[in-house]
């Protein structure tokens, strides 16, 4: 089972996880979640690229537009970002592992620079096939145009699909508490 929140970027998605993340948390002592949230990385103010940041704190360059390594020549691109998918790989893949003690799952976000990685949707799709909860983010389709990944995440027959905006952010956060609350009682 799955609560997906599709948004578009900027809309508050990684707040809206990690508070009703801290919610769960207060009213479920000795929560195990596994998982990760991406971030915006800024200099001066401007947004210079994304960091994967693991639930335990461990973090890794996402996507940078500032990067000139010779390495970095070959990666996958995202409008102005080269995305780094061994560091993903390296954060996201060992969070992504389905184990029997685990309570929810926490994956923000499912999107485009995520699936440049050829291991990280068949990892997301483990963690969906398996009965531990997952609060996952997806963006809203661009253009009428979807991400096929996205796309099968949206209409995974467990998936219960919250979309947000700024104007329901609350109401969101107290829904999206109460179904996972529901799904974790059913374990």
């Amino acid at each position: 089972d799955v609560s997906s929140s599709p948004a578009h970027r900027g809309v508050g998605k990684t707040t809206l996880v990690m508070r009703v993340l801290e919610t769960l948390r207060s009213s479920h002592l000795h929560l195990a979640v596994r998982g990760f949230y991406t971030r915006e990385v800024r200099e001066n103010g401007e947004r210079v690229g994304f960091e994967v940041v693991t639930l335990d704190g461990r973090s890794g360059p996402l996507a940078s537009s500032r990067i000139r390594s010779p390495e970095s020549v070959r990666w996958p691109t995202v409008g102005k970002y080269k995305v780094d998918v061994a560091s993903l790989e390296s954060l996201a893949l060992p969070e992504l592992q389905v184990k029997e003690d685990t309570d929810l799952f926490i994956i923000d976000e499912v999107g485009k620079m995520e699936l440049f990685s050829p291991a990280f949707f068949p990892a997301v799709m483990r963690v969906m096939e398996s009965n531990i909860p997952v609060l996952a983010t997806i963006p809203l389709p661009r253009y009428g145009r979807d991400i096929p990944g996205v796309a099968r995440l949206r209409n995974h027959p467990g998936a219960d699909v919250f979309t947000l905006n700024t104007g329901n952010r609350d109401t969101m956060r107290e829904s999206i508490y109460n179904q996972l609350s529901r799904l974790m009682q059913k374990r």
